[in-house]
Formats: C-alpha cells, sequence, structure tokens
C-alpha cells in the first residue's frame, strides 16, 4: 500500500495554484516552505508540480520558478509596443513561448530620462491587475535600440528626390527625405532617420537625425550592425576620466598579494587577439598527476562597484568583436592596457591552482589574489608547433618547459572530460581577413588547433571551480546555465533522425550523450555536417541567472564564468563574489547592493550578450555579401542548412557563405514543404531537397547594405517518383504575377 504523506490534505492542486498567484515565479523550494512541507513530503509536491505541468496548468522549471499558465514572473524583461486608444503605454514579454496571446501590460511612465517608446526594451517589475499586469521600469536595456519610430538606412538622390533604403532585410520599402531634412547628407551615405509622419510620392517621409558615415568606406559596414542594434560606441566622460587616472599596483597592494612573478605563466589566444586576459602554468606532481594554474587578469581592482567605469561596463554587458574592431566593455586604457596579461610586465590577477590525480579528476582547488608576469605571448599556431614538437628556436627552454607540462596536463584532463561526456559539436568558425584597403581579402573556416582546446578545457575548469568555490562560500554569484532541449525541439530533432534510419527515443530523460552518439554515427557520412547544424538547433540557448539549473551542454550541475572579465560583466561579478565569500584582499568585493540585484543584472547582461552576438553576426554577413558582390552570376558548390515553406537556405561550401534559394526557383511545378522531412518536395516529380544535400547554385544578388544573398538552383536534388496526369508545363497559383 502507498505511503500516506502527512501533508497530503493540506496540499491540492488549487491550494498550489493559489500559492503561485500569490508568488509568482516560486521555485519547488519556495513552494515547500510557504507550504510548510519537510522531508518526504516534497515528493509529494513534485507529483503535484508535474501533473498540473502536463496539465497545462503551469510552466516553468524547479530550479527557475514557477508560473500559473499564462501568467509572468514578477521581474522580466518586456518590449513596449506603443500606446493604446486611451494613450497608455503597452508592452509585451520579450520572450513568450505560448502560441496564445501573452496578458497585457500597462507600463508605468519611468519617474526620470526619458519617455518610453515602441521598440524600446525595458527590466521591468510586474504586478498582477486583474487580467493584466502593471510593469514598473527597473533598468532601461537599450537606449539607442533603433525601434519602429527610428530608421537607419543609406541615403540615395534619384531623379525623383532624396529616397532612405533601410539597412534591415525584412523592410517593405524606402523612404522618401526632403533636401531640408537632409542635415547635409549626401548620396550613398548611412544615416539614422526619425519617422515625420505622412507621406511623399506614396513613400513614409523621414528625416536625417544622425550621419553615420559614407557606404564608399570598408568601415562602415560594421557600423550599420553596431548603430541596428543600439551598441554603445561612446564611453562618458566620467569613465574615461577613471580610466585615464588608473595606475599600475603600487608596492603595498603587491605586498598584500600572493607573489606569482616567478611561475612562467603563459598567454595563448588567436593571432588577432585584442586583449589578453587569461594566463595559464602547468605542473606535474610527485605520485602522477598534475597541478594546473590559470591566472585570469584583476579587473575587480581597478573597476570597483558603483563606479562610472562599472556602470558603463554593466551597461554594455560585454565587448562585441566585428571584423575590423572590437567595442569593448572597458576603456582601452584597461582593456588593452592595465588590465591585459602583456609579456614581462607586473599584472594584478585573480587565479585559481588546481591539483588533478593521474586520471584528470580534482582533488582540489585554492583561489588566489596574487600578481604575475607572463612569461610569453603566445598564439594558437606557435603553442600547436611546440606541441607537434617543433617549438620554434626563440623561445626559451623555460616556456618550452611551461608548453610540455601543459600537454601532458591536458592528456591527463581529457581522461575525465570524456567520461563526463559534454555535448561534442564540431562547428567550423569563419575568418575574415581584410586587406589594407579595409576590404574583405579572403573568407575562410579557422583552422581547429588541439592547442585551442587545451585552453578552452582550462577555462572551464576554473569556472567549475568557481562556482564550486562560491557555493560551499554560500556566497550568491551569477551562473552560466544552459537548459535541456525543450520537448518540442525534440520531438523535431526525432522526427528528423527518423527520415534518416536514426532512432532517437522521443521520452527518454536526455543527456549530452545522447546527442554524441548521434554525432558519432553521422561521422564520415553525407549527414555529417548537416547532422552538427540539426543538434545545435534543438538547444537551448544559454543564459545568465542568479539561480543554477546547472549546464546541459557541458553536462556539468554547477558553472559559473570566470576566466574573461575584461569583456564579459558576468566574471567581474564572479570576481567581486570570490574576492567578498573567500576574504581576499582588497575590500573591493561584492557588495548588499549588487547582491539583491543579480537577478536584474544576470537578465541584463543575457540579453545585452544576444545583442552583440546578432550585431556580430549581421556584421559579418554583410562583410560576405560585399566580398561575393564581385562573384555575381558565378556558380558554387553548396550545402542546404534550412528549409522553410519559403524557399532553402544554403551555405557556400568553400567561403561558408549563407544565403536563400528561393521556392519559385526551384522549377516550373509546385514544391510543398515537408516539415517532418525537412524537405521541399515537388508535387509533380516528387524531386525533393532536404536539410543536408548537395546542390550547385548560381549566385544572382549580394547585397552588402542588408548582408543578403540571394541563389537560384543550378543542379541538384533527389529524384522522385513521377506523378501521372500532371502537365510538365503547369505552375503552381501561389507563384502567377499578380495583377495590376
Amino acid at each position: 500500500m502507498a505511503k500516506r504523506h502527512t501533508n497530503a490534505p493540506k496540499l491540492d492542486k488549487a491550494r498550489l495554484l493559489a500559492l503561485l498567484a500569490e508568488n509568482p515565479g516560486a521555485t519547488k523550494r519556495d513552494l515547500a516552505r510557504l507550504a510548510g512541507l519537510k522531508g518526504s513530503d516534497r515528493i509529494y509536491l513534485k507529483k503535484l508540480l508535474k501533473e498540473l505541468e502536463g496539465e497545462g496548468a503551469i510552466a516553468g522549471r524547479a530550479k527557475r520558478g514557477f508560473t500559473r499558465h499564462g501568467e509572468l514572473p514578477e521581474m522580466m524583461v518586456i518590449e513596449v509596443t506603443g500606446p493604446d486608444e486611451d494613450g497608455e503605454l503597452l508592452a509585451k514579454p520579450l520572450n513568450w513561448e505560448s502560441d496564445e496571446a501573452p496578458p497585457a501590460i500597462y507600463v508605468m511612465p519611468p519617474k526620470e530620462g526619458r519617455a518610453l517608446a515602441a521598440g524600446n526594451r525595458v527590466l521591468a517589475r510586474l504586478e498582477k491587475r486583474g487580467e493584466s499586469y502593471e510593469a514598473k521600469v527597473v533598468r532601461r536595456l537599450e537606449e539607442e535600440s533603433v525601434g519602429p519610430e527610428r530608421v537607419l538606412g543609406v541615403l540615395r538622390e534619384t531623379e525623383f528626390g532624396f529616397r532612405v533604403m533601410p539597412v534591415e532585410r525584412k523592410a517593405r520599402g524606402e523612404y522618401a527625405l526632403d533636401k531640408r531634412d537632409a542635415n547635409g547628407a549626401k548620396h550613398h551615405e548611412l544615416v539614422a532617420c526619425e519617422l515625420l509622419g505622412g507621406k511623399s510620392a506614396g513613400f513614409p517621409r523621414v528625416k536625417v537625425v544622425e550621419r553615420v558615415g559614407s557606404m564608399d568606406s570598408p568601415r562602415t559596414i560594421s557600423l550599420i550592425a553596431i548603430h541596428a542594434h543600439g551598441i554603445h560606441t561612446v564611453f562618458p566622460q566620467t569613465a574615461i576620466d577613471q580610466a585615464k587616472a588608473a595606475q599600475p599596483m603600487d608596492a603595498d597592494s603587491i605586498k598584500s598579494r600572493t607573489d606569482l612573478r616567478a611561475t612562467p605563466l603563459v598567454t595563448i589566444d588567436p593571432e588577432d587577439a585584442r586583449d589578453h586576459d587569461d594566463a595559464v602554468w602547468a605542473g606535474p606532481r610527485e605520485g602522477g598527476g598534475y597541478e594546473v594554474l590559470v591566472a585570469i587578469a584583476d579587473v575587480a581592482h581597478y573597476v570597483t562597484p558603483g563606479s562610472a567605469l562599472d556602470k558603463e561596463a554593466l551597461k554594455r554587458g560585454n565587448s562585441a568583436y566585428f571584423p575590423d574592431r572590437v567595442v569593448p566593455m572597458l576603456p582601452e586604457e584597461l582593456s588593452a592596457d592595465l588590465c591585459s596579461l602583456k609579456e614581462g610586465v607586473d599584472r594584478p590577477c585573480l587565479a585559481v591552482r588546481m591539483i588533478f590525480d593521474s586520471h584528470g579528476h580534482k582533488q582540489s582547488h585554492t583561489f588566489i589574489r596574487g600578481v604575475m608576469r607572463s612569461a610569453a605571448r603566445l598564439t594558437y599556431a606557435r603553442a600547436q608547433k611546440a606541441f607537434d614538437g617543433n617549438p620554434e628556436a626563440e623561445m626559451s627552454a623555460t616556456v618550452r618547459q611551461t608548453l610540455a607540462d601543459l600537454w601532458a596536463a591536458y592528456k591527463t584532463l581529457t581522461i575525465a572530460r570524456e567520461k563526463r561526456s559534454p555535448l561534442d559539436l564540431d562547428l567550423p568558425e569563419r575568418r575574415i581577413v581584410l586587406g589594407a584597403d579595409g576590404k574583405v581579402a579572403s573568407i575562410a573556416y579557422r583552422e581547429r588547433l588541439e592547442s585551442m582546446k587545451l585552453i578552452e578545457e582550462c577555462m572551464v575548469l576554473a569556472n567549475i571551480a568557481a562556482a564550486e568555490a562560491l557555493e560551499q562560500a554560500r556566497t550568491p554569484l551569477i551562473y552560466r546555465i544552459h537548459d535541456t532541449p525543450s520537448k518540442e525541439k525534440l520531438f523535431a530533432f526525432s522526427d528528423f533522425l527518423r527520415t534518416l534510419n536514426i532512432t532517437f527515443a522521443k521520452g527518454q530523460v536526455v543527456q549530452p550523450g545522447a546527442f554524441n552518439r548521434v554525432l558519432s554515427s553521422a561521422k564520415g557520412t553525407p549527414h555529417e555536417a548537416v547532422m552538427n547544424d540539426v543538434v545545435l538547433r534543438s538547444q537551448a540557448q544559454a543564459i545568465y541567472d542568479a539561480r543554477n539549473i546547472g549546464h546541459f551542454g557541458l553536462n556539468l550541475a554547477k558553472y559559473a564564468h570566470f576566466t574573461s572579465p575584461i569583456r564579459r560583466y558576468a566574471d567581474l561579478i564572479v570576481h567581486r563574489a570570490l574576492i567578498r565569500g573567500l576574504n581576499l584582499p582588497g575590500g573591493d568585493g561584492l557588495t548588499e547592493g549588487e547582491i539583491k540585484k543579480l537577478p536584474e543584472i544576470a537578465e541584463a547582461i543575457s540579453m545585452t550578450e544576444r545583442r552583440a552576438m546578432a550585431a556580430e553576426r549581421d556584421s559579418t554577413d554583410r562583410y560576405v555579401a560585399a566580398f561575393m558582390e564581385a562573384h555575381v552570376g558565378a556558380t558554387f558548390e553548396a550545402r542546404i542548412t534550412g528549409v522553410t515553406k519559403f524557399g532553402l537556405f544554403v551555405r557556400l561550401r568553400e567561403s561558408g557563405a549563407e544565403g536563400l534559394l528561393p521556392a519559385r526557383n526551384l522549377g516550373l511545378e509546385y514544391f510543398r514543404f515537408d516539415e517532418r522531412r525537412q524537405a521541399m518536395i515537388g508535387e509533380r516529380t516528387g524531386t525533393s531537397y532536404g536539410l543536408g544535400d548537395n546542390v550547385s547554385v548560381k549566385l544572382v544578388e549580394a547585397a552588402p547594405v542588408t548582408g543578403g544573398l540571394r541563389f537560384e538552383l543550378a543542379a541538384g536534388g533527389t529524384p522522385g517518383q513521377r506523378r501521372p496526369g500532371r502537365s510538365d508545363q503547369r505552375k503552381p497559383a501561389r507563384f502567377k504575377p499578380k495583377k495590376r
């Protein structure tokens, strides 16, 4: 007979839903406390939550918090949509996964600063008012966002007057500009405009509010993405003044730190690295195993809580990297100088010393606030040559020994890594090389070296140690979390695999190893490349959070970003938390005020990370389109990387350039989109074009302004069974020209 839980009568589904109504976003632990459940009675709570989730009555996760179905958490990012009929400002959740319409959110006007407008994103505190919500702005997230009221475009002088062509690919048309509203801008110049209302010659009217740069300059390509995504490029004068006033460590500061200058730590970075914030060293231990030291630039020494530098770093959230420039999180006086671990120069650092046994298992870790002196600034290529037994002649014996020990330690660490079995994706990275004239000289895939994997593994282990140390010290922190794939994505993934005769159980409790087995089975087959893409698309997006749910991709229970404080605000928070929690010298650790705001900070820097990634991707697309403009009319070998109702996305084999092959260019018959097979199938001939298929395509358009590439089919497709009774010349109705 099943055991009866003592608290079952006082907690039923109705009571649980009432608790969630009063406490939206409550975690399982919160609900247990509110209901007075202890010990094994929490199993009953888990059962009720699972049943309610299955019924669609609630949504969420045990460690991140639950809400009743259709309800919103207390704190979230919202996007202003505009005023209603009564003039009240409305907003919508930035991330809304339900198929139903989200509840209405009425935004309270901010007490200070500019008024909010459609397109602005804010972190807000929500309070339920009947069926709707009232939002109080906690923080503006995009003060310079280009919303519907602003347009970024290229000015064109035509025989009919000035026109502004938007840079946004999805834009439907151009805008009219009166010469008196051009603000001195000239033909082929990138401009930011505001809508004026009304039309001229059928086009909406705008005026120029900012001249960004001439499109004749290749460097303007990155400016399009930077301005379109509202990335801050100019530091406030107060932040610049603080950065310029910063000085190297004085004698007293050095005395209070652990002296690591005798340890030959080395930096190993890409050839084009703009800053150096991590250094590594390893050495063998008696009896087997290795000691590994990872030293990180001590940004907290210079950027203190609440300072002008700190406020601007939080606003930016991270550095953004483009082919021709970097938009840094910190002024160059810090990012490229005082905080950068330069060769032969004393630098403050926060380091972790980790001890591993002969099987790569960590035995202990110790965090140190120290001073270091890099023994060498190395690139991945130079380090790899040493690992391969061909060190450069000018490399010192000390550095050679450090690299030899690092390589031996790495081979040991991979033993434990393979047992952990993190997600093992092979995703080639494109590298855009610019010539002296600023134009693209070449586009190719970066070579994947073992030296890169070595550094990645050292950084992952240091990040794990940081999370473990802070949890043990019971100090709040910001985690790097990665949720398990959603059921919907797993079902779609399983359906696609079935078309390749690969089984993947839909109902299994999925682990990274399950994906790795699929990836391994596809190696050496025609499906290898597409399988990596499909597995990637099935994953959730990694974010920052003050609550921990683990990191699915790395197969870790706890993980925090510690190793890049020059370019990521999350790492700076973790550094301050370590200083506070471990009583490290300096007195500049995490403050009580910051601890209270950790959920807000995590939400904000997750948004800035997504913004930077989108801007970097857009900039790369535009540089690629500018490079491909000279190859319009040429034919290329490509692979289908995406299938939609309106066409195929293809990736060129040599350069990795991606673009659209519209459905209307597939042939004279009607092509039906088969979502399960991820393919377009001809209704008459049965010819199919599926995900991962190889095709030959002809480039017919390259648009550097939008970053778009458009192709026509040259050859390819899988022949199918011909269907009788269909005319060879018949075209589908959807492709007939519209009557005008």
